[in-house]
């Protein structure tokens, strides 16, 4: 019973209270670290529980007085006000039905964004850099801050390969359905006889690994550091500020070149090389979900196609929920109602889930 779940969450809620305020707890960074976490998670649900709870008493007081009073107009009265608690009771039972649905812990971490140009060449280089701007616009107007990491430009423009941190709030819980393969269908800069091209760029979105997620042994990293390449003024290829740091173990490799800093690209690097040894356990996790359900929103496939832009048709389609968008409103940065509609899709998937369980 649902009224009976969320008393259960307010026990737990009111536990993680008590300890937080003990002061042993709070001694223990780690575990005081995890109890704050999941406080504020259950916040919105405890929130959420004392409204309905205030509902369903006026409810009962309604009936009981509907019971006793004889007055027709104040009988009236009571049925009007027990019809409004009514529609009010189903709404915030829907509410909490979304609230209840197990969140992705990863979901309030920054993200690692890597964005790859694929088949097509020169084109695809072109689109990354398309990409790129797309995401660097939409972080700008959420408030988010993109540091860029490492990046390969492409021969005629955009990028081979750029890596680029996104700090702020839920930024991993919204970001990662961007996750796979984007395709564009245009005519490129190239092209001289007008012919529209396919080409694709894949774009993989991490959940950013602290040190309380991956403990990394500093003997089992190999450091180098060289010249950077990139822009950088006349530090370029004078000082050995570029790092590359290699996990022995895994043979993961994350490469900084874009502070002037070594100790900056050093810290960077080492954020990149948390998340890609993170993200090998995360993998497990999601292969693990997606051997007992299979979601069209799934986050977990990097080689699934997601999205298509046509230019000649001004169209963006997403293939998951087969919705359209016009072009020049997402390569603007405007992709909120995608991310939305991908949102709500998963969670209607998920809510069906629960009711079958």
């Amino acid at each position: 019973m649902l009224k009976d779940k969320l008393e259960a969450l307010y026990q737990r809620f009111l536990e993680i209270e008590a300890l937080m305020n003990d002061p042993k707890v709070s001694g223990d960074m780690k575990r005081f670290i995890k109890l704050n976490k999941d406080y504020k998670e259950l916040l919105p649900i405890v929130q959420a529980y004392r409204t309905y709870a205030d509902i369903l008493a006026n409810m009962q007081s309604t009936k009981e007085l509907l019971q006793k009073e004889k007055d027709e107009e104040f009988r009236a009265m009571a049925r009007e006000e027990l019809h409004s608690l009514t529609q009010a009771r189903e709404d915030m039972e829907e509410k909490v039905r979304i609230l209840l649905i197990p969140k992705d812990p990863e979901d309030s971490k920054n993200a690692l964004m890597e964005i790859r140009a694929g088949t097509g060449g020169d084109e695809a280089s072109i689109f990354a850099g398309d990409l790129f701007r797309l995401y660097s616009k939409y972080c700008e107007k959420r408030n988010w801050k993109v540091e860029v990491v490492d990046f390969t430009e492409g021969t005629v423009g955009g990028y081979k390969e750029i890596i680029f941190n996104v700090i702020g709030d839920d930024v991993y819980g919204v970001l990662k359905y961007e996750s796979g393969v984007h395709r564009v269908q245009r005519v490129p800069q190239t092209e001289t006889q007008g012919r529209i091209h396919t080409s694709a760029a894949s774009v993989v979105v991490l959940p950013e690994a602290d040190e309380v997620d991956v403990e990394i042994k500093a003997a089992d990293i190999r450091k180098d550091t060289f010249c950077s390449s990139g822009p950088g003024g006349q530090s370029v290829n004078t000082t050995y500020s570029a790092v590359r740091l290699t996990h022995i173990p895994t043979g993961i490799v994350a490469t900084c070149q874009d502070e002037k800093s070594q100790i900056k690209n050093l810290e960077k690097a080492m954020k990149v090389l948390r998340s890609r040894i993170y993200e090998i356990e995360m993998q497990k996790h999601l292969d693990e979900v997606s051997g007992k359900r299979k979601t069209m929103v799934s986050t977990g496939d990097r080689s699934a196609k997601i999205r298509t832009y046509n230019w000649p048709q001004n169209r963006v389609t997403d293939h998951r929920i087969n919705m359209n968008a016009t072009l020049q409103t997402v390569i603007n940065g405007e992709i909120d109602d995608l991310i939305e509609a991908l949102q709500m899709a998963e969670n209607a998937e998920k809510l069906k889930e629960m009711v079958s369980e």
